[in-house]
């Protein structure tokens, strides 16, 4: 055996003993240990492209690598809603897990919510990459995933391996888990995809969300239109009161909206929302407009260079979307 295959097995062997050892010493901490030593893994997952950030996320949490909360959340917190019991009110949105495969995990870090998705009916690829660009001094990111989805068949695959282990493990799911549904790039009938995907994954949710408002999707924002989106939203709600939900009843339906509709339009979906009667609206989605200041205009100038797409200068989250969503709120808030 040569010397160098003799040092890469010694590598790998000590390697191994550290991980060990790490991983050892991680379940001997308590709770807010656990916490505290996961977000102090930040500056180093900030270091590395945003995806692959995004990734090993996804990851620790499928793989059970996240600390999970074991502390009860105060009484004064609870929310009743749907017939749902939410523990509290933060929650995790769509877009973080697409695919639904760290639902154990991400539910476990103490939310009190959170949604899968966008799932789209088949699988899609979404916007080339690199589409996810961090800027540090916003506390925001430009994101233009553009609905990459592992497609219903395998989102139902994964939902349904999370309730047959929550069946044996009902701590296994604390909060309330939603379903974000999307339309495919190229399909030319919105409405038949969000049924389909209410069809195929409906049974799985405690609500049921559609997104009528990514910017990266063309055509998409389109459908917030009065007309459309009522026809789009009487011909889900239809099919979802179609079928046969069994004693639980069928799961509450939402409307996705952004946070950029000018004040008509929010007067047109206000409306939609009182004839159809949906369940509720998710506000907002991300942004396609951007604050002013230096920072921005040098976001701009980052956006231009290397993108080609009219889409994606998005600010996916962080202050300067904060603002502008909770506007969107207030306009549609019921007292």
């Amino acid at each position: 055996m040569s010397t160098m295959v003799r040092r890469l097995q010694s590598a790998a062997l000590a390697g191994g003993a550290a991980v060990a050892a790490a991983l050892g010493y991680y379940t001997t901490l308590d709770v807010q240990k656990k916490f505290e030593l996961a977000s102090a893994a930040g500056p180093l997952l900030r270091s590395i492209d945003a995806e692959e950030a995004h990734r090993i996320g996804i990851l620790a949490a499928k793989w059970g690598l996240f600390p999970r909360e074991t502390r009860s959340d105060p009484d004064c917190l609870r929310l009743q809603l749907w017939g749902r019991t939410f523990p509290n009110p933060i929650g995790l949105a769509a877009g973080f897990d697409k695919d639904a495969e760290a639902v154990k995990g991400l539910l476990g870090l103490g939310l009190g919510f959170m949604e899968v998705g966008s799932v789209t009916p088949k699988p899609q690829p979404g916007n080339d990459k690199p589409r996810v660009f961090r800027l540090q001094e916003l506390k925001a990111i430009i994101n233009r995933y553009g609905f990459n989805s592992a497609g219903a068949d395998a989102v139902a695959h994964h939902l349904e391996t999370f309730w047959k282990r929550v069946e044996h493990h009902p701590d296994d799911k604390p909060g309330v888990l939603g379903v974000n549904l999307g339309k495919n790039k190229l399909s030319e009938d919105a409405a038949d995809d969000y049924a389909i995907g209410l069809m195929k994954l409906g049974k799985y949710a405690d609500f049921v969300v559609i997104n009528v408002s990514s910017p990266n999707t063309p055509g998409l924002r389109a459908l917030q239109g009065r007309k459309q989106l009522q026809d789009l939203v009487t011909f889900v709600k239809q099919t979802r009161d179609n079928l046969d939900w069994g004693p639980g009843g069928p799961p509450p339906l939402l409307v996705k909206i952004a946070p950029d509709v000018s004040d008509s339009d929010k007067a047109d979906i206000a409306a939609v929302v009182a004839a159809t009667q949906v369940d509720g609206l998710v506000v907002g989605n991300t942004t396609i407009s951007r604050p002013g200041g230096g920072s921005c205009r040098k976001a701009a100038s980052f956006t231009a260079e290397r993108s080609t797409e009219a889409a994606a200068a998005v600010l996916g989250s962080g202050r300067a979307l904060a603002s502008r969503s909770l506007a969107t709120l207030a306009a549609h808030a019921i007292g």
